[in-house]
């Protein structure tokens, strides 16, 4: 990746593209489905959100331009992301990845609450597989192919990247995909999905594998936030090498 000679050659250069992307995604109608039930999901809010006004848009990806840490989750949740507009703000799932985020430094607070709120992110960028709410949480392969050039054009951009943090199996599997469509050297077998497994590519970039921060995982004790501190710490090691 670092041999690669990138498009833009200024920060303000970057951001432009960024902001270009970002455009796009925001404006985005492929999937039908997916529109109706981000809509769906801000015209019939739970009780604790009503009166609120929701995003209902895609969601796109945000932090530091010069990030050298990627991750990449599953899709804004329907009353969490699709509300803020921000992915992992507003909901559970947030206030667990940004408490760890935090304790590693990539963070300048532990907690986010609406997009507006002060956090910022320090040498890292969320992104997610797809940018609308899918029903139950699952989107379809059909679906997901729809979304894909968005995360393959913002790993364009990102070229500082050095450890990438798969939030759940479906992020994971996103960021092997966009390597090989990218070009980038990739095992003919993929490696197995397991929280804290890591593979170093011949390019230098690290992927860590971690459980996706639903409440189905922490509700359950399948994820812990220890366990989670811990993928984020080891992505700070990575990167103080």
């Amino acid at each position: 990746m670092a041999a690669w000679t990138p498009p833009w050659h200024t920060r303000a250069a970057l951001n432009a593209a960024l902001a270009r992307l970002r455009a796009r995604i925001i404006a985005c109608r492929r999937c039908p489905r997916l529109v109706a039930h981000r809509e769906a999901s801000a015209a019939a809010p739970p009780r604790r959100h009503r009166g609120e006004r929701y995003w209902a848009r895609p969601v796109p990806g945000f932090g530091d331009p010069r990030a050298r840490l990627v991750l990449v989750g599953l899709a804004p949740a329907a009353h969490g992301g699709n509300r803020t507009g921000r992915m992992f703000t507003g909901d559970r799932s947030g206030d667990w990845l940004f408490d760890a985020l935090h304790h590693a430094g990539f963070a300048n607070q532990a907690t986010s609450r609406h997009r507006r709120d002060g956090l910022r992110l320090r040498d890292a960028w969320i992104t997610a597989t797809i940018r609308c709410a899918p029903p139950a949480n699952r989107p379809t392969p059909a679906e997901i192919a729809a979304c894909a050039p968005y995360v393959l054009e913002e790993l364009g951009l990102l070229r500082r990247v050095r450890v990438v943090v798969g939030l759940g199996r479906i992020g994971w599997q996103a960021y092997l995909r966009a390597r090989r469509a990218l070009g980038l050297p990739t095992p003919a077998r993929a490696p197995v999905f397991a929280h804290g497994a890591a593979t170093t590519f011949p390019d230098g970039v690290t992927l860590i594998a971690s459980y996706h921060p639903s409440q189905q995982n922490t509700f359950t004790g399948r994820l812990t936030r220890p366990m989670l501190r811990g993928v984020f710490l080891r992505a700070r090691r990575l990167l103080d090498r």
